[in-house]
């Protein structure tokens, strides 16, 4: 809690409808975010119980930079995931972190199972449980505006919710965050599905007023105009991350269907470039973010004849346009603005999403699945049989949707056959859209949520393949577990990564000492440390092994960037790795 020695925790029990709150003094040292919401979970997880269960704890918590200064946008959600049976986090901008701040709030506990549909509302002084029976099924632009509408007045307000996938308890859906953002990864939707909690209208009103105004504008400013006025952020402001399409594409590191391929031939087409061209409306930030990095295209719909129509603001961003762009064969903007939304509405993960459809098209083409299974004939590049499939992932109509909606390792291992080697997972989650070498393979497969973003491995991989004839197994574990050390602490501050060259950790100290909070770089690496470990213990009690998450041999078949990528090179790293992370 700002200026108090304490990190104030509400606890919610849905089986009670009880309420109460915590100063916990003994979390201060795991700062805050990613550090605090993995600590509690630790405490309440239930290890030999199903991620499922009504006493499983899911968790959001903020840091003690959130809003205070510029790009510390993100709340964390830490839960038992669904989708991979092992520790799931999840980071979200928006409007959330403002909210739970200005809520007077530090953490938010959940546990148990309300008898029939809720959403709750959280204020500084009232908890309200409403009936949702009405919401359960609804998609979630339809329950958003309802809750919006119920609120009131918008104020300091986030609203979060699940879709129809969540409701069916589907392991890859995802939570909406103010429409645009999401806790998107790893099933934390199916979590809220599984304790009847449609979603939370977190509504701040507490003021906060900062003690030495002289020093933290000094540092303010400074942050801020390395923020905005030097290019260290500027491509998120001007193209988003979808710049990343062309470049990507050019080094062959942009997978296409299914990663049959590393180049895709319409790349041009569904290039940030094409996408501000043809269908960007505006730009959107995060509550105390001044970058703007939120891009979204208007999606124009036929509604009714006589030419009636209606335009939807859709948000996009790199991750989208490879898993429902590139990934299958999609060759416009429009056309994959429509696969968003429909993802977006039905409150499905859009990665996982994109990456299993790539993947059911492929084993229809192969004959390891049939259409009496899909009930879709899928081909890549028709978009309306996609949106069709969409729907059936998120209300699943038979035991094959219910199996492919648990994610593609899942599916795999309870089909048996050949269909592993090219189905696209890092340590049991869908990849991400880089195919950058084998950093990004060992990073995806290590990573603490299975995350590009955990250890950057993708950048690694563009980093060193400038001197790519002297790669070394040990530097790349070496700068994997670098990273993923000192991510700890800025997940957990809770700094948004896209400005991680903008807070260097002397920066971050001279930050934190204006709100009465004296650290050291030396200080916040050896706090980094102790986060990660207690994730990776987690993660060891809930049976996570490397083993167990063999390299399909479709990563070893397609050119990357350093050409064909051997698979007694990746053993080579993972031994490093394993060296490694066992030190920390």
């Amino acid at each position: 809690m700002l200026y108090q020695n304490y990190i104030r925790v509400l606890y919610i029990d849905l089986n009670s409808k009880k309420i109460r709150f915590e100063h916990r003094e003994d979390l201060c040292e795991y700062i805050g975010g990613s550090g605090v919401s993995s600590k509690l979970f630790s405490e309440l997880v239930k290890y030999g119980a199903d991620p499922l269960a009504p006493e499983q704890p899911v968790v959001f918590a903020i840091g003690p930079m959130s809003t205070i200064f510029p790009v510390c946008t993100k709340a964390v959600c830490s839960f038992f995931s669904p989708q991979t049976g092992e520790y799931g986090e999840s980071h979200a901008g928006g409007r959330l972190a403002m909210a739970i701040r200005l809520a007077n709030t530090d953490a938010i506990v959940i546990t148990g199972r309300a008898e029939s549909p809720v959403y709750i509302t959280i204020k500084p002084d009232d908890i309200i449980f409403h009936d949702a029976e009405a919401l359960w099924d609804l998609k979630v632009s339809e329950s958003g505006q309802y809750m919006r509408a119920m609120a009131g007045a918008p104020g300091n307000r986030s609203i979060i919710r699940i879709g129809p996938a969540g409701a069916n308890l589907v392991p890859t859906a995802c939570i909406n965050v103010d429409t645009y953002r999401h806790f998107g990864r790893l099933g934390a939707g199916a979590v809220f599905g599984s304790k009847n909690l449609k979603g939370l209208v977190i509504c701040g009103e507490k003021d906060f007023t900062i003690k030495n105004p002289a020093e933290y504008n000094k540092i303010y400013s400074e942050i801020y105009d390395k923020a905005t006025k030097t290019t260290l952020m500027a491509k998120y402001h001007e193209l988003g991350t979808p710049k990343n399409v062309l470049p990507l594409n050019k080094i062959n590191a942009l997978p296409a269907y299914n990663l049959k391929k590393s180049n895709y031939e319409f790349a041009e087409k569904i290039s940030g470039e094409a996408f501000a061209e043809e269908v960007l409306q505006r730009k959107v930030s995060c509550s105390g973010c001044p970058i703007g990095c939120v891009h979204v295209g208007g999606l124009r719909k036929l509604f009714d004849a006589g030419y009636e129509y209606e335009s939807n603001g859709v948000s996009y961003d790199h991750e989208l346009v490879f898993s429902l762009g590139s990934q299958l064969g999609i060759k416009n903007t429009t056309g994959v603005l429509n696969l968003i939304n429909e993802t977006e509405e039905v409150g499905l993960d859009a990665i996982s999403c994109g990456v299993i459809l790539g993947f059911m098209t492929e084993a229809l083409e192969r004959g390891d699945i049939s259409v009496s299974e899909t009930l879709v004939d899928l081909k890549f590049g028709d978009i309306d049989r996609y949106l069709e499939a969409i729907r059936h992932i998120a209300v699943p109509p038979n035991g094959f949707y219910r199996d492919i909606g648990r994610g593609l390792f899942n599916f795999t291992a309870k089909k048996g056959g050949g269909a592993y080697q090219y189905a696209l997972q890092l340590g049991g989650l869908e990849i991400s859209g880089y195919f950058t070498g084998p950093a990004h393979l060992i990073g995806g497969m290590t990573g603490i949520r299975h995350s590009h973003l955990d250890n950057a491995g993708y950048s690694i991989d563009q980093k060193l393949l400038k001197d790519a004839a002297n790669l070394s197994a040990k530097t790349i574990a070496e700068k994997i577990v670098a990273e993923e050390v000192v991510r700890s602490v800025y997940t957990s501050l809770v700094i948004c990564l896209f400005a991680r060259e903008v807070y260097d950790l002397e920066t971050v100290c001279r930050a934190l000492s204006t709100i009465d909070i004296k650290k050291t770089p030396e200080e916040l690496n050896a706090v980094s440390s102790k986060i990660l470990r207690n994730k990776l213990d987690i993660r060891a009690k809930m049976g996570f092994d490397l083993k167990n998450y063999p390299l399909a041999s479709r990563y070893f078949e397609t050119p990357s960037p350093y050409g064909l990528i051997k698979k007694e090179f990746t053993d080579e790293i993972i031994g490093h790795y394993k060296e490694l992370i066992g030190r920390i």
